[in-house]
């Protein structure tokens, strides 16, 4: 039976971190307020990247790293998620970008690196070749799997169209369910991974982001029957991305729910304690690269089913 955790993670040492206008059109999280100069960011991006894996492999967690490369430049190299997800059927699958800028971040040097770490390529699903019609799906950006039940979740957005989700669902034997979600300024929130994280045992959503009744209903309804306890946080915790967690297993069978120092501080004590009934956390000090890159921990880290 699958699991919905992974006891290996893919991430990409980033070369040239960077504020990137063209994600930061629909990006909502994206932030110029006190821009630092070029240099600053790239080496305290690093500097992040760096930390975060020593705390991943210091918690026994099997680790991955690709180096970026220098040129061309790849300002979101460091969210490997959004490009690519490897399967435990031995199935890697590529994916469309809406921006023009992330598209280079395919790389088939990075897939052979996962290869060499023991991942068995098997089969290949190329999507990519919708970026020629205007049609995006951003791997596990736009995608929450719940794998042992093979359910994909998905709020539709530029990023997310739901008719090539749904092909990947039939290629992947699973169930496709999208619904809509915005922020409390009533744009759509750009990436399901925001506002929505899925646990072995529970879910972290916030479901005032999801405005249709019914869609909320299904929703809840579905969690109830596939045994998920829900955890809610509220616009404000979202936009401090408390829905931009993974959970992840570690060599001994451990479950560890990652995500960043920010996230972890905007959780009350009521959340922190259902949580840890479930698993235990593991927070993160990436703030440049949430401020200026968009994305929080769990679009750093690309799951190796293996």
């Amino acid at each position: 039976m699958r699991l919905q955790t992974t006891p290996h993670i893919l991430m990409v040492r980033p070369a040239n971190f960077a504020f990137n206008a063209e994600t930061a059109e629909n990006n909502a999280f994206q932030s110029r307020d006190g821009a630092m100069s070029a240099d600053e960011m790239r080496t305290h991006a690093l500097a992040e990247f760096d930390g975060f894996v020593e705390l991943l492999r210091g918690a026994g967690v099997h680790v991955v790293v690709a180096e970026d490369t220098p040129s061309p430049a790849r300002p979101d190299a460091v969210f490997p998620n959004n490009w690519v997800t490897f399967h435990q059927e031995g199935l890697v699958v590529t994916y469309p970008m809406y921006a023009p800028t992330r598209r280079i971040e395919r790389r088939e040097d990075i897939i052979e690196l996962v290869k060499s770490a023991g991942f068995p390529v098997k089969r290949r699903l190329n999507l990519e070749n919708s970026e020629q019609d205007g049609i995006y799906l951003e791997g596990t950006g736009s995608i929450i799997f719940d794998h042992r039940n093979r359910l994909a979740y998905a709020c539709l957005s530029p990023r997310t169209s739901a008719n090539l989700l749904e092909q990947l669902c039939a290629e992947l034997g699973y169930r496709n369910v999208v619904f809509h979600s915005v922020d409390s300024n009533g744009q759509e929130i750009y990436h399901t991974n925001v506002m929505m994280a899925l646990g072995e045992a529970f879910v972290v959503i916030c479901l005032d982001s999801v405005r249709d009744p019914q869609e909320r209903s299904m929703l809840e309804e579905l969690f109830r029957s596939t045994g998920k306890e829900i955890v809610e946080i509220t616009l404000e915790q979202m936009n401090q991305f408390a829905g931009n967690m993974l959970q992840i297993q570690n060599s001994d069978g451990d479950r560890i729910l990652v995500m960043s120092e920010t996230a972890r501080k905007s959780l009350n004590p009521e959340q922190v304690e259902r949580l840890q009934a479930h698993t235990r956390l593991l927070s993160v000090p990436i703030d440049t690269i949430e401020r200026y890159g968009g994305g929080s921990a769990r679009c750093m880290m690309a799951e190796i089913m293996m």
